[in-house]
């Protein structure tokens, strides 16, 4: 599935831990959560798994007409994404064109607010120490999660402004099975706005805008799934098109409030995908299997077990 920066200074309490039930908890999470939205901030960061390495420079702009975000895909590719008022175009090899909603691109970590009471009960958080990522102080947070099915995650928070520098996933062996972490950056000072492009100016952008697909419509299925870890809540349920796909997909988003698992439902349709498959990358796991006359799949920053115990409890209850 992600950046993070200041409202005010990062609150611990003298224990080093961060109990739920202390209202400072709380307030440090919201700095974390909304800090990215409120400054400006340039450098380089790199996402790891197993021996894969890639590299994203990015630029964080905040004006008066809201915030833009320029990501560069650092492999040689010149691809870039450029992203304001929540549309994203993207550039590369010569061709411009606007992306849909459903298409990533170079995410780092974050916190979403509306999931924040979610972490409280779903993780132990600690203080951890202060280390330095990228050259800068930080505090290190670690998420303990409270069961066997999800993964501890390991944060480093930039001490004065609240950015989110570093994140690690660690499996159950304490092992590191995927990171984000930032190994140039800038905070404030003299950032490069050429690339802003005012309001007024929005179309010399020139950018085509991708074949808009039909539009996905929230709706109740009648499935349902009865092995979600604990803490795992419903953020959404929709039926949507995806390529390659002959006829809509249902698909529900769970989270815990750092984590995500999302169930996607279709009818089979003997496509060579139609059989059963586990594959991972980093801390995702994706499960697919045909039950009956519909290809189940599960994707999910969770261990695999819990991708595979999650399957197996689908079951149609009835609109």
């Amino acid at each position: 599935m992600r950046l993070v920066v200041a409202l005010c200074g990062v609150i611990f309490v003298h224990t080093g831990i961060l109990a739920a039930e202390n209202p400072a908890s709380q307030a440090w999470l919201k700095t974390m959560a909304f800090a990215k939205h409120q400054t400006n901030y340039s450098g380089v960061f790199v996402y790891e798994y197993d021996k894969y390495i890639e590299k994203t420079r990015i630029t964080h702009v905040v004006t008066a007409d809201g915030e833009y975000e320029k990501l560069t895909l650092l492999d040689g590719s010149n691809r870039e994404i450029i992203r304001h008022h929540g549309l994203s175009w993207w550039y590369g090899n010569h061709k411009n064109q606007q992306l849909n909603s459903s298409q990533k691109f170079g995410r780092f970590p974050v916190l979403l607010p509306e999931q924040l009471n979610a972490l409280n009960k779903n993780y132990h958080m600690q203080a951890a120490g202060n280390e330095k990522v990228a050259g800068v102080d930080s505090q290190v947070i670690v998420f303990k999660p409270k069961d066997s099915l999800r993964y501890t995650q390991k944060m480093w928070v930039h001490s004065d402004s609240g950015l989110l520098l570093k994140t690690v996933i660690l499996n159950d062996k304490n092992h590191v099975i995927e990171k984000y972490a930032f190994i140039e950056l800038n905070i404030g000072g003299e950032i490069d706005r050429s690339w802003v492009t005012p309001p007024q100016q929005e179309k010399s952008f020139n950018f085509k805008p991708v074949e808009t697909p039909p539009l996905e419509r929230v709706f109740k299925s009648g499935w349902v799934v009865d092995a979600l870890p604990t803490g795992f809540n419903k953020i959404k349920e929709i039926q949507r098109p995806m390529t390659g796909k002959h006829a809509p997909v249902t698909q529900m988003v769970y989270s815990d409030g750092l984590s995500s698992i999302s169930v996607f439902i279709e009818p089979c349709d003997q496509d060579d995908d139609d059989h059963e498959n586990l594959t991972d990358r980093g801390a995702l796991h994706l499960y697919h299997k045909v039950v009956d006359d519909h290809l189940f799949t599960v994707v999910g920053e969770v261990p695999v077990r819990t991708v595979i115990k999650v399957l197996d409890s689908i079951r149609y209850n009835g609109k």
